[in-house]
């Protein structure tokens, strides 16, 4: 299991054991396995990680690309979670971004606009990059979410769609190629 660190960060995987714990309201427990504290309101959307949880037990190679915590290495608090949808080339990402990936992220409302997105998505994309070669990624971001698309900028994305999601709405898809 490798965590990814950065300047402030650590980008914990979430295990299938630590998403059972806490999904059944075991923080304690949780906060052992992951190895940080957990904000008294976790898990922040129980349905992500029943998703995530049922990916993992489908195939548990997937540990490490799902979803990560970023933990705040100071003060060894989960500030957030960051991770890919899918393992490596993705059929539904084909024929918009062969070979590419998509991610996501959420850093908790207390921790905004501190530049962790920023750090966290820079160190996930490069792990991607160092470690399997991938090259291409995707975000889909909702046309109101202007911090997230602010930050997608910073990477150079650019918008290649949209689609409507189920939860969320519309979309906009985009993607970064780095070299």
């Amino acid at each position: 299991m490798t965590i990814i660190q950065t300047v402030r960060l650590e980008l914990v995987p979430l295990s299938t054991e630590f998403l059972r714990a806490s999904l059944a309201g075991n923080l304690v427990e949780a906060e052992r396995l992951l190895g940080a504290k957990l904000p008294a309101d976790w898990p922040d959307h129980p349905g992500t990680y029943e998703h995530r949880l049922a990916q993992l037990e489908g195939d548990p190679l997937l540990l490490g690309w799902l979803v990560r915590g970023i933990v705040l290495r100071d003060t060894g608090f989960l500030i957030g979670h960051i991770g890919f949808h899918t393992g490596r080339d993705p059929e539904y990402l084909r024929e918009l971004s062969p070979g590419g990936i998509e991610f996501g992220y959420t850093v908790f409302e207390q921790h905004r606009r501190q530049g962790f997105a920023y750090e966290a998505a820079g160190a996930l994309m490069n792990w991607a990059r160092k470690e399997h070669g991938i090259r291409r990624f995707v975000v889909s971001i909702s046309p109101e979410n202007l911090p997230s698309r602010a930050l997608a900028a910073k990477f150079g994305f650019r918008k290649i769609g949209s689609h409507i999601d189920e939860e969320d709405g519309l979309e906009e898809i985009y993607e970064c190629v780095w070299e």
